[in-house]
């Protein structure tokens, strides 16, 4: 089991993303939040970016909260990448 540092994680999580949302055509895609689990050799990393087609739309804004924002989490362990989500965003 391989164990990362932070910017090997956040590295790792910003090239997946841009993999695997490639066909969105991701931009601005940056560190949002970062968690690390040391007993599991975890890390938790929200990376955000836009999408080409999430700016323009007839839509009000109401229904697409967030809608030119999208937020991921990466979740690594041992090294290699595991899973993507949505970040469940809360409204304060």
């Amino acid at each position: 089991m391989m164990t990362m540092n932070t910017k090997e994680a956040v590295a790792l999580a910003k090239r997946t993303v841009a993999e695997l949302f490639a066909e969105d055509k991701p931009t601005h895609i940056a560190l949002e939040e970062i968690d690390r689990n040391d007993s599991r050799d975890e890390w938790l990393v929200t990376i955000g970016f836009s999408r080409e087609w999430g700016e323009d739309t007839l839509l009000p804004a109401v229904l697409l909260p967030n809608r030119k924002r999208v937020y991921k989490v990466v979740r690594v362990v041992g090294g290699e990448f595991k899973s993507v989500k949505n970040r469940e965003l809360t409204v304060a």
